[in-house]
């Protein structure tokens, strides 16, 4: 998809392009697949939700979707009442499961991102299994996969990503992220522009987060440049990064 086009098109427009562009290139979709939305509540998996609705005519499948919400005992950010209205206007039914994150600590332990994040998907798993689900989708986006990238290398020294598309061995479901070659500016924009719900995480566990360390140098790094963030994706892509299948 050329510069050009990008900088002419609206935000709508392009989020809907690029998330058409991510699911035909990585097959991220296929007739009959039951898709489950990990609807944190947030700008980026609700804007995911309203382009998964709006894109089946240019991608010529037929699937299903359904979202679900985990709420927890520490972070009430998300305005369910309002999520659940605006799915619904995209014919998607929504759920909200409760998952005791901190309740769930062994005595000793303190709360923190990684077992939060643990939790949640394990139960995300779970909810897809027993329902019959087959696709979960999540709102992670370029910055998030580039992010991902150069805190692997830097803290742990590894060559690894956050794949567009991931499957497991112990689960009959894949993980696909169809915002993958859309920059997070562009879904604020996207937001704004269809008044779509934008939750801000008000968690207290996230406020020192490493990854917010980390996008401020990705952004020195490549200077903002959405072109540069493009090529480094390219570049995972490349070195096989961007797919798995051995979780």
């Amino acid at each position: 998809m050329s510069g050009r086009f990008l900088r002419r098109a609206g935000a709508p427009e392009i989020v809907r392009k690029l998330c058409t562009k991510a699911v035909l290139e990585y097959n991220l979709i296929d007739d009959g697949d039951r898709i489950l939305i990990a609807a944190s509540g947030g700008k980026d998996s609700t804007v995911m939700a309203w382009a998964l609705a709006g894109i089946r005519p240019a991608i010529k499948k037929n699937y299903e979707l359904a979202a679900l919400h985990i709420s927890s005992d520490f972070c009430s950010c998300c305005k369910k009442s309002i999520l659940a209205g605006q799915l619904a206007g995209w014919n998607i039914p929504f759920t909200d499961l409760f998952v005791p994150v901190i309740g769930r600590l062994k005595e000793g332990r303190k709360m923190n991102c990684y077992w939060c994040s643990t939790q949640r998907r394990t139960e995300l798993l779970k909810y897809a299994v027993e329902q019959g689900f087959n696709k979960i989708a999540l709102g992670h986006h370029l910055d998030d996969i580039i992010e991902t990238f150069f805190m692997n290398l830097c803290a742990r020294g590894e060559l690894s990503a956050m794949p567009i598309r991931l499957s497991y061995r112990k689960y009959p479901v894949e993980l696909i992220r169809p915002l993958a070659y859309l920059e997070e500016q562009q879904i604020v924009s996207c937001a704004t522009e269809q008044d779509i719900l934008k939750a801000v995480c008000t968690c207290p566990f996230g406020i020192n987060s490493k990854r917010r360390d980390a996008r401020k140098k990705i952004a020195a790094f490549t200077g903002g440049s959405g072109a540069v963030k493009r090529r480094i994706l390219r570049a995972l892509a490349a070195g096989d990064l961007l797919v798995s299948g051995h979780q």
